[in-house]
């Protein structure tokens, strides 16, 4: 699925000055699995995650996505492959407001080559156990809820890799193991998950945790065997 090798990205004061954000970074992640990337404030894992979601592209270094080389893309091949193959989950949720939890659920469906199904959108609603708020308001949900929805927005066009940004940063614990355990069932599906946080007790529930330190991979470590079957 993911294929990161010698990966670099430095950023540039305005001065000129380089500053590292990522130094030869490399590792793969399998179809199915679900995987943690865990790193404090400054380590270069936003920076990691902004690449590994086509949202940047990497200094030098080779990114591999199911087998396509996108290191070099433009913006435009970028939010094709985006489209195609790639789910958002945000810490914040980005939902819009003034919209209904469906609206939102349906908004990836209006881009790229995909087509506007209001029944799939109701029936990922559904998935994540907000059938009955469909038709709610963004502001009329909790923060957990709100999340859920997000979820089901990221599956809308059916990504076979689902990447997840601190998704239980701005959540209650109680809320946040909920959100952690709804990753879970959809990667027993067979959904790629990666989930990017600096919280040991959200790392810990991925079967491998990354941990990235001053923009290296300073420890790989398996904790169970992966149970998702895969999609490409």
């Amino acid at each position: 699925m993911i294929e990161i090798s010698q990966l670099k990205k430095t950023y540039f004061r305005g001065d000129g000055t380089p500053v590292p954000a990522l130094i030869d970074v490399s590792f793969d992640i399998a179809d199915g699995e679900f995987v943690t990337i865990r790193g404090k404030s400054g380590s270069g894992k936003s920076s990691l995650m902004n690449i590994l979601g086509c949202l940047d592209t990497p200094t030098s270094g080779r990114y591999l996505l199911a087998g396509e080389d996108v290191s070099g893309y433009n913006d435009r091949q970028r939010s094709l492959l985006r489209s195609r193959r790639i789910g958002f989950v945000f810490q914040s949720f980005n939902l819009l407001p003034r919209t209904t939890a469906l609206e939102n659920v349906e908004v990836p469906a209006l881009y790229g080559e995909h087509e506007l199904d209001r029944s799939k959108a109701l029936a990922l609603l559904q998935r994540v156990g907000l059938g009955e708020r469909a038709e709610h308001f963004v502001s009329e949900l909790s923060g957990g809820e709100q999340q859920r929805v997000a979820i089901a927005r990221a599956l809308m066009n059916d990504p076979p890799l689902l990447l997840a940004d601190e998704p239980t940063g701005n959540l209650d614990s109680a809320a946040g193991e909920s959100v952690m355990a709804l990753l879970k069932e959809l990667h027993r599906d067979g959904r790629t998950i990666v989930v990017v946080t600096h919280d040991e007790a959200t790392a810990a529930h991925a079967d491998r945790e990354l941990l990235i330190q001053d923009g290296v991979i300073a420890s790989d470590i398996v904790r169970a065997v992966s149970s998702g079957t895969g999609k490409s």
